[in-house]
């Protein structure tokens, strides 16, 4: 009796249009951090925000007890008053020195006394002028701005607290929400490959520009809004081999947060002549490669040797091995073996996924 000749269903290789990306895990990071510092040593006065709230840029945040740097100031000003009188002063007597200097009645001493009175009554105005602006600049530093706009944390000082210049302890910090930054890890080797690809002509990039990045929560939840890829960094993490990869978001709501874990999408590229086959097709042979069923010459089960990456969809995206054209063996698999004649069947849809 002669054996039945095994039926397989194949789907056939054909490239299509393939756009790639990669799933990485990274976490929020503020867009901007101000930390808000005195400029000047005083007594709070008053604090003049809500801790959590959102705080417009050049907003006060605390006054400082002026008294002694308005002194300060009216000082500088009656400073000014004074060079300004003596300026005018020696500037008269010079323009009188000048006029008897053509008739020959003041000694060239006395003109030379009065030009040196001069030049020093005008650097004394300059002094004075300059002293004004540094006593108008601590006054006004005794009023603490919010140097960005941002939500504002807590106070870490309260009124009556002595605070000094330039002090190691911020007073509070401002964190601007809108945008948000997310930081992504992704290890050198893939980051390698697909540089490779992009080299070897195989790939194309998805944006010209930056590539765009997709948002999962630590919830599970998707985030409504898409990001872009700003940059990659220029240096290899020693402890844990990854380099790290900067998106940025709009986050007009706020439901962004800083230091929360997240998961991104990030579209590497484009491949227009991908070839994909489903991953239950795929098996390991006993060196650990890739290996895959196809029906060759003659109706012959051929057994490939496959390179291949995720596709997503359980799908492998197939990058050395396979030809379009070829008849990959995606039903009937039980049992066979290569050199095995069989007979070929389209398979169905389901089975092509």
């Amino acid at each position: 009796m002669t054996p039945r000749t095994p039926e397989v269903g194949v789907i056939v290789m054909r490239a299509q249009r393939l756009a790639l990306g990669v799933q990485l895990p990274g976490r929020t990071v503020a867009y901007r951090v101000a930390q808000v510092r005195p400029q000047v040593t005083g007594i709070i006065k008053q604090r003049l925000f809500a801790e959590g709230a959102n705080v417009a840029a050049g907003q006060e945040l605390y006054a400082l007890d002026a008294a002694t740097f308005k002194a300060a100031y009216d000082s500088a000003q009656a400073a000014v008053a004074k060079a300004d009188a003596n300026a005018l002063t020696v500037k008269l007597r010079f323009d009188r020195y000048q006029k008897l200097a053509a008739s020959g009645d003041v000694s060239q001493q006395d003109r030379d006394d009065v030009t040196a009175n001069l030049t020093q009554a005008q650097a004394d105005q300059a002094t004075a002028r300059a002293l004004l602006e540094t006593a108008r600049i601590n006054l006004g530093y005794t009023r603490i701005v919010a140097p960005i706009a941002g939500r504002i944390g807590s106070s870490a000082f309260t009124e009556g607290a002595l605070v000094t210049a330039n002090q190691d302890s911020p007073l509070t910090t401002v964190q601007q929400y809108d945008p948000m930054y997310v930081d992504l890890s992704q290890s050198v080797s893939e980051l390698l490959k697909v540089r490779a690809e992009f080299a070897a002509g195989r790939l194309r990039r998805a944006d010209e520009h930056s590539a765009a990045v997709r948002l999962q929560l630590d919830d599970g939840s998707a985030y409504a809004r898409d990001g872009r890829l700003e940059f990659t960094g220029v240096s290899v993490s020693e402890s844990t081999g990854a380099v790290t990869l900067r998106a940025i978001f709009p986050n007009p709501e706020g439901r962004l947060l800083p230091g929360m874990y997240v998961r991104a999408q990030v579209s590497q590229g484009v491949d227009e002549q991908a070839l994909l086959v489903p991953q239950q097709v795929v098996s390991r042979n006993a060196h650990g490669e890739a290996v895959a069923l196809v029906v060759g010459a003659g109706e012959r089960v051929e057994q490939r040797t496959l390179k291949v990456s995720e596709a997503g969809n359980n799908q492998w995206r197939v990058n050395a091995g396979l030809n379009p054209g070829d008849r990959v063996i995606v039903q009937g698999l039980l049992n066979l073996r290569p050199g095995t004649v069989v007979t070929v069947s389209a398979a169905p849809p389901a089975a092509a996924r």
